[in-house]
C-alpha cells in the first residue's frame, strides 16, 4: 500500500492516536509523542511540516510497527484505509 503524499506532521499525530500516542512536547518545529500502549514507554518524535516526506513517515512507521508488535503493513492499512 502507498503512502499518502499530502500528509502533514499534525495529521499524523492525530492519526496515531488511536495507538495511544498523545503530545508530550513540541519543541521548535517537531512533535514528541508519548505512548505506553506495551507497557513500556515509546517515544517518536514527528516534524510539524506540512508535507511530510513519505521516507519520514516511512522509518516512523516502521518503528510504531515495531513497537506495537505488528507489521508495517498492517499498521499502514489500519491507519490510511479508507
Amino acid at each position: 500500500m502507498k503512502l499518502p503524499r499530502d500528509l502533514d506532521g499534525k495529521k499524523l499525530c492525530g492519526l496515531l492516536a488511536k495507538y495511544g500516542y498523545a503530545p508530550t512536547r513540541k519543541t521548535g518545529s517537531h512533535i514528541r509523542l508519548t505512548s505506553s500502549e506495551q507497557g513500556v514507554e515509546h517515544h517518536i518524535t514527528i516534524p510539524d511540516h506540512s508535507p511530510l516526506k513519505t521516507g519520514t513517515v516511512s522509518s516512523i512507521l516502521g518503528d510504531v510497527a515495531n513497537y506495537l508488535k505488528i507489521e508495517k503493513k498492517t499498521l499502514i492499512k489500519n491507519l490510511f484505509e479508507l
